[in-house]
Parts: structure tokens; sequence; C-alpha cells
């Protein structure tokens, strides 16, 4: 990946009381999103209020598999090329991320994919996604 420092892991992640629980749950190899403890309806990015309903939020933990809504491979802004993708979870909510572990030139719209976590500086572990292995 083109972010990666020369210690060759990922930047650390910007840590804040709002998004400690995820990482420290992304740490353990666990995805989770924020659910509305109101309106029960599942939301990413991190936040304290619901965006549906300003209800408070509660982590739950989530499958960690879903689709690829939209993918972009870029070539041009590093040596290694690199796969930025919005995945739907099966829960339902959608998030920016990385496609990885797998050749960039057959990921497509409507694919499988299952998180995976990779190494960052100071023992975080940053979630992406690759593509599902057939049963």
């Amino acid at each position: 990946m083109s972010t990666s420092t020369s210690s060759g892991l990922l930047p650390a992640p910007q840590v804040d009381p709002a998004t400690e629980f995820f990482w420290n749950r992304a740490r353990e190899g666990q995805l989770c999103v924020g659910y509305c403890a109101s309106c029960d309806k599942p939301h990413w990015y991190p936040r304290a209020l619901c965006p549906f309903c300003m209800g408070e939020t509660q982590w739950r933990d989530v499958s960690g598999r879903g689709t690829v809504y939209s993918v972009s491979v870029t070539r041009r802004a590093g040596p290694v090329p690199y796969a930025i993708a919005y995945v739907t979870l099966d829960e339902g909510v959608t998030l920016l991320t990385n496609i990885v572990d797998g050749d960039l030139d057959q990921v497509r719209i409507g694919d499988r994919v299952e998180v995976v976590f990779k190494p960052a500086e100071g023992g975080a572990a940053v979630p992406m996604f690759r593509p599902l292995q057939a049963p």
C-alpha cells in the first residue's frame, strides 16, 4: 500500500473517545459499527449521536462480510497500486476501505468480501477487505 511507513506498517489511527472502542475491537480482530439505542439503525462513521434520530449510539460487533458497492484501482499515486472501495456490510452500512490480498484487476462491483485486519504502528490494526474465498 502506498500509505505504509518506513517501518512497513500502516500509520497508527487517530484514536479519540468516540472511536476508542472501535480501535480496541479492531486490535482484537473484530469489526464493529455504531447502532442507535433508540431507533436501532446501524451507521458509519463513528459518532456519539445517531444521524437518523439523534439518539445515543452503542457499538455492536458485525459479521465483517459485505459486497463491493464501488471500487477504483489507483496506479499513479505511488509505486504500488491499490484499490479503494465502498463496501456495504451485510448489516446495511457502507464504509470506505481498501481491497487487499487479491488481484486488484479482478475486483468488481457486487463481489463478496470479508474483513481482514492489517497491522499498524503502535500495535493497532486497520480493517480492510479481501475477496471472499469460495467455499
